[in-house]
């Protein structure tokens, strides 16, 4: 078996045995899941472990998120075809990839610069062309594309950083872990109605600190 069948087998057992297991249902959630390697993303040493059940370091002090929370972040969403999406911390470039295999446009902003050079390298030998990145802080998202159809933040705060909040469409989702940065966290999903945010709490969540909204 090469490399990009064993990926797709082991992709495949980790959509049914950890994410379909616990209850995500959005077929093109599941589907992402499947074709996007994640092998491919994750430092050299750590391959063997890429489809664990775990988060994993990456360098820089910072993490690939478990799949499982990939697939629960992406689902609340709700995001729809031709939808644009803002991605804050784009760390290792996999939540990345399977927001572009169900988004038109994503816009991913990272404060490290190795890890971005990383991650857009990696993602563009994939072929996903519909990504652009920006080096900076994310508390203070990318105005210039907004209007968002989704926004994913994968570091945690202790609120929903202002800014964030206006560059989100109207009847359109945000997705954080609220909390202590430095403990647990509860991932959060917030919907704008009429210009204001509708909160609810969900699983629990351990995340690192958005730094930029820390300060």
């Amino acid at each position: 078996m090469g490399d990009a069948e064993g990926d797709r087998a082991m992709a495949d057992l980790m959509v049914r045995n950890q994410i379909e297991e616990r209850g995500i249902t959005d077929g093109r959630v599941l589907d992402a899941m499947r074709k996007v390697p994640r092998r491919r993303f994750l430092p050299s040493d750590r391959g063997v472990d890429a489809y664990g059940d775990f988060p994993l370091p990456i360098g820089h002090g910072q993490t690939i998120s478990q799949p499982y929370i990939v697939a629960f972040m992406t689902e609340a969403l709700g995001l729809r075809a031709g939808s644009r999406v803002l991605e804050i911390g784009t760390g290792s470039g996999y939540q990345t990839a399977v927001l572009a295999e169900l988004a038109s446009e994503v816009y991913s902003v990272e404060r490290i610069e190795p890890l971005q050079a990383r991650a857009a390298a990696v993602l563009r030998s994939q072929g996903y062309g519909n990504v652009a990145f920006l080096l900076g802080d994310g508390c203070a998202g990318w105005p210039e594309h907004a209007p968002y159809d989704g926004i994913l933040v994968a570091a945690a705060a202790p609120l929903i950083p202002p800014a964030l909040a206006a560059q989100l469409a109207d009847g359109r989702t945000l997705v954080i872990p609220l909390g202590d940065p430095r403990g647990s966290q509860e991932l959060t999903v917030a919907r704008r109605t009429a210009g204001r945010l509708e909160t609810r709490r969900s699983i629990g969540c351990r995340f690192v600190p958005l730094w930029g909204c820390m300060e």
